[in-house]
Protein backbone atom coordinates (compact mmCIF):
# COMPACT_ATOMS: atom_id res chain seq x y z
CA UNK A 1 0.00 0.00 0.00
CA UNK A 2 1.27 3.55 -0.65
CA UNK A 3 1.56 5.41 2.25
CA UNK A 4 1.33 9.25 2.84
CA UNK A 5 2.02 11.51 5.63
CA UNK A 6 -0.26 14.71 6.86
CA UNK A 7 1.50 17.59 8.39
CA UNK A 8 1.04 16.94 11.75
CA UNK A 9 2.75 13.53 11.51
CA UNK A 10 5.40 15.30 9.93
CA UNK A 11 6.31 17.42 12.59
CA UNK A 12 5.82 15.04 15.52
CA UNK A 13 8.54 12.43 13.45
CA UNK A 14 11.01 15.04 13.36
CA UNK A 15 10.86 15.53 17.08
CA UNK A 16 11.65 11.78 17.67
CA UNK A 17 15.02 10.83 18.61
CA UNK A 18 17.14 8.97 15.52
CA UNK A 19 16.18 5.88 17.44
CA UNK A 20 13.04 5.96 17.35
CA UNK A 21 13.11 7.55 14.21
CA UNK A 22 14.48 4.01 12.26
CA UNK A 23 11.37 2.22 14.64
CA UNK A 24 9.31 4.41 13.11
CA UNK A 25 10.72 3.55 9.58
CA UNK A 26 11.01 -0.23 10.24
CA UNK A 27 7.06 0.26 11.20
CA UNK A 28 5.78 1.69 8.29
CA UNK A 29 7.52 -0.60 5.90
CA UNK A 30 6.01 -3.40 7.55
CA UNK A 31 2.85 -1.39 7.38
CA UNK A 32 2.96 -0.72 4.02
CA UNK A 33 3.10 -4.54 3.38
CA UNK A 34 0.89 -6.06 6.00
CA UNK A 35 -1.20 -4.18 8.08
CA UNK A 36 -1.28 -7.43 9.89
CA UNK A 37 1.53 -8.00 10.58
CA UNK A 38 1.89 -9.12 14.50
CA UNK A 39 3.71 -7.10 15.68
CA UNK A 40 2.60 -3.66 15.08
CA UNK A 41 -0.41 -4.86 16.90
CA UNK A 42 -2.45 -2.77 14.34
CA UNK A 43 -5.84 -1.87 15.38
CA UNK A 44 -9.00 0.22 15.11
CA UNK A 45 -9.02 2.82 17.72
CA UNK A 46 -12.29 2.65 19.84
CA UNK A 47 -14.38 5.89 19.76
CA UNK A 48 -12.48 7.15 16.32
CA UNK A 49 -13.93 6.48 13.32
CA UNK A 50 -11.50 4.83 10.91
CA UNK A 51 -8.87 6.16 12.79
CA UNK A 52 -5.98 3.23 13.30
CA UNK A 53 -3.23 2.75 15.73
CA UNK A 54 -0.01 0.77 15.62
CA UNK A 55 3.25 0.10 18.23
CA UNK A 56 6.67 1.03 16.60
CA UNK A 57 7.78 0.34 20.24
CA UNK A 58 6.54 -0.39 23.28
CA UNK A 59 6.70 3.69 24.36
CA UNK A 60 5.56 5.05 20.92
CA UNK A 61 2.22 5.41 18.76
CA UNK A 62 1.24 6.03 15.27
CA UNK A 63 -1.95 6.60 13.90
CA UNK A 64 -3.55 6.14 10.31
CA UNK A 65 -6.66 6.06 8.24
CA UNK A 66 -7.12 3.81 5.72
CA UNK A 67 -8.32 5.60 2.36
CA UNK A 68 -8.84 3.34 -0.14
CA UNK A 69 -5.42 1.81 -0.82
CA UNK A 70 -3.75 4.29 0.49
CA UNK A 71 -2.17 4.53 4.27
CA UNK A 72 -2.58 8.30 5.98
CA UNK A 73 -0.12 8.69 8.76
CA UNK A 74 -1.66 10.96 11.03
CA UNK A 75 0.16 11.29 13.81
CA UNK A 76 2.63 9.62 16.09
CA UNK A 77 4.88 9.32 19.42
CA UNK A 78 4.60 8.80 22.89
CA UNK A 79 1.50 6.85 23.57
CA UNK A 80 -0.69 8.63 25.45
CA UNK A 81 -0.08 12.03 23.94
CA UNK A 82 -0.55 10.87 20.15
CA UNK A 83 -3.58 8.63 21.14
CA UNK A 84 -5.12 11.94 22.66
CA UNK A 85 -4.55 13.77 19.51
CA UNK A 86 -4.68 10.90 16.85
Amino acid sequence: MEILFTEQFEQAYEKLTKAEKGSVRKALNLLSHNLRYPGLRARKMEGRKNIWEARPSKRLRMTFEIVGEVIVMRNVGEHDKTLKRP
